[in-house]
């Protein structure tokens, strides 16, 4: 006969047994553009930031369930304490978190510390990585001057000082309501000087991190596998983070690529289907945004995310043909913007997931002011009429030439994609209805992002996500000294230089929201930009994804999900 005790060892032999047999927990996800490399002080593509948002860990995050969002420690013990003035910020470090192994280590772990964080910082500074992130920061801490006319790391400054292992101390010349926010982003991630310094150039293609998950696998621009950094310090209600074992991110560029794997139980979930791919996913009879029958009845969830987002068209300020300040070239940029069919874009293009926009400003943006309506609306009369009264006559061939009476060609780059192609088609429609001759220029968004902080492309539609939900996020697009970083327009205009830096010294309220305002009705008077739209993105997922909750702010919400396993090998065997 078994004795008890013995029959207590076998069935804990057993459950250990079963314990590690366990297949691991995949979260199979997709990324839609390639990665460009995996520095946090230099990355700045949304693929590239979606990952790092995974691998290092900045000082803050965002509470993933809170709304309105709301910041929280993350590597710390508790939020930072600040002076009465509002330029002393004190931050205190956990103790015990650790970047992942590497050789940089001599293969083993090594605990963060501030000096991490000042160094990481300090990265932002290096005129070697040009990074662009750096106007967040440059100009704002104590003594930082030093590092702009002669950058060292060996400099210290009063602004930025680890005040033991644990303490951090970062003292701003001037308070900044937005400040807080900055250290919440993946640029500001602590990076590891020994991983800096011994794969200098090439930081980017080893990533060494303290984040939630590591590097396993990666194969550029195609297939990123991240293993759970199991000795990774933040929890959810009590448990460990991450909740999976893995994450499997395939780069998916094609639209069709996208949808069609995701309903072939590919991946787990997709945000934000493709405007030329909903009709594969909602319902057409129906008036409001839902699901295909055949969807619903296999337990798919349709989640409408209004996203913190705004579409633009930029136009190259230092362009020969397009740019400058001159009435006659204001008369072509704002008749290329009254030319723009929003109502067609937003019906067609975007298949009624999507919101005019009025202002760079999103809704749920602080700053956003819902009331506001901007002038140039789609008026093709007025946009011709203005085109003749400045001299851009047409020719023989029915297109409008240089008021000097050269030919006029318009050059917009354009993504090889289907939704590409349809964007193309309704600007050479748009432009074409005014008597503009307009070239597609088609190349990778990583090439065309590059070639724009150049200078060296005319026009381009792109979209921007809020980094952090404040109105200067957005507005800093269109900054002066941001040319050649985030103001891919180039746009340099003195009286919305003064207002941007007046603005971003205010905290949200009536003084704040008059600068705005008048930089809104700057844009509208000199349109460096055609404002597009604010997307409605349609979110599917999967019956077997759990606590999936799409976030305002962060790319990736990866380290909170979890898989009910048994419910995808039942959705795996209904589909055989």
């Amino acid at each position: 006969m078994t004795s008890p005790r013995s029959l207590i060892a076998a069935l804990a032999l057993a459950c250990a047994t079963a314990a590690v047999a366990a297949p691991p927990k995949v979260l199979h996800a997709l990324l839609s553009t390639g990665e460009t490399g995996l520095d946090p002080a230099v990355a700045s593509d949304l693929a590239s930031l979606s990952l790092l948002e995974n691998l290092f860990d900045p000082l803050l995050r965002y509470d993933y369930l809170a709304r309105p969002v709301k910041l929280q420690a993350n590597a710390l013990v508790a939020m930072p304490s600040v002076d009465a003035a509002g330029t002393t910020w004190t931050f205190r470090l956990k103790r015990g978190m650790t970047f992942a192994p590497d050789p940089a280590f001599g293969g083993k772990r090594r605990e963060v510390t501030a000096e991490d964080y000042v160094y990481s910082l300090q990265r932002l500074y290096d005129p070697a990585l040009k990074s662009p992130w750096l106007f967040l920061f440059e100009g704002k801490l104590l003594g930082d001057e030093a590092w702009r006319d002669q950058f060292d790391y060996a400099t210290a400054i009063p602004g930025l000082r680890a005040i033991d292992r644990y303490t951090l101390q970062i003292r701003l010349k001037a308070p900044d309501p937005s400040f807080l926010f900055y250290l919440a982003l993946p640029a500001t991630g602590a990076v590891a000087r020994e991983a800096a310094e011994q794969y200098g150039t090439q930081l980017g293609n080893h990533p060494v991190g303290s984040g939630p998950f590591v590097m396993q696998e990666w194969k550029r621009s195609d297939r990123i596998i991240l293993a759970a950094n199991r000795a990774y310090h933040a929890r959810l209600h009590g448990g460990p983070l991450p909740l999976v074992d893995r994450v499997d991110v395939k780069i998916m560029e094609e639209y069709q690529s996208r949808v069609l794997g995701y309903l072939n139980g590919e991946f787990d979930y997709i945000e934000q289907v493709p405007e030329s791919m909903r009709d594969l996913v909602l319902d057409p009879a129906s008036a409001t945004p839902v699901l295909k029958p055949e969807l619903a009845r296999r337990g798919m969830v349709l989640d409408p995310f209004p996203v913190l987002q705004t579409y633009y068209m930029w136009m190259n300020m230092e362009d020969p043909v397009i740019g400058g300040y001159t009435p006659d070239k204001i008369a072509l940029r704002r008749a290329i913007a009254l030319g723009y069919n929003s109502a067609e874009d937003v019906a067609l293009l975007k298949k009624g997931l999507a919101l005019p926009a009025q202002t760079p400003l999103p809704p749920n943006v602080l700053g956003y002011d819902p009331h506001y309506r901007s002038p140039i609306t789609y008026n093709l009369a007025l946009a011709r009429a203005l085109l003749e009264r400045h001299g851009y006559r047409k020719g023989r061939d029915g297109f409008r030439t240089l008021p000097d009476g050269r030919p006029l060609t318009l050059r917009m780059h354009s993504e090889p994609s289907m939704v590409g192609r349809l964007r193309d088609e309704l600007w050479r429609k748009n432009l074409n209805a005014l008597g503009l001759r307009v070239e597609f220029i088609t190349d990778k968004k990583t090439e065309i992002i590059k070639a724009s902080r150049l200078g060296k492309v005319m026009m381009f539609e792109t979209n921007w996500v809020a980094d952090f939900p404040d109105g200067d996020n957005f507005y800093q697009l269109l900054y002066g000294p941001n040319a050649g970083r985030a103001n891919y327009a180039r746009f340099n205009l003195p009286a919305y230089n003064l207002r941007y830096e007046q603005a971003r010294k205010l905290a949200d309220g009536p003084e704040r929201q008059r600068l705005y305002t008048e930089m809104a009705q700057l844009i509208h008077a000199y349109n460096p930009w055609v404002l597009l739209t604010h997307p409605i993105s349609a979110d599917i997922r999967q019956p077997w994804l759990k606590n999936y909750k799409r976030h305002p702010v962060e790319f990736t919400n990866w380290r909170y999900l979890d898989i009910d396993m048994a419910a995808r090998q039942r959705a795996a065997k209904m589909s055989r």
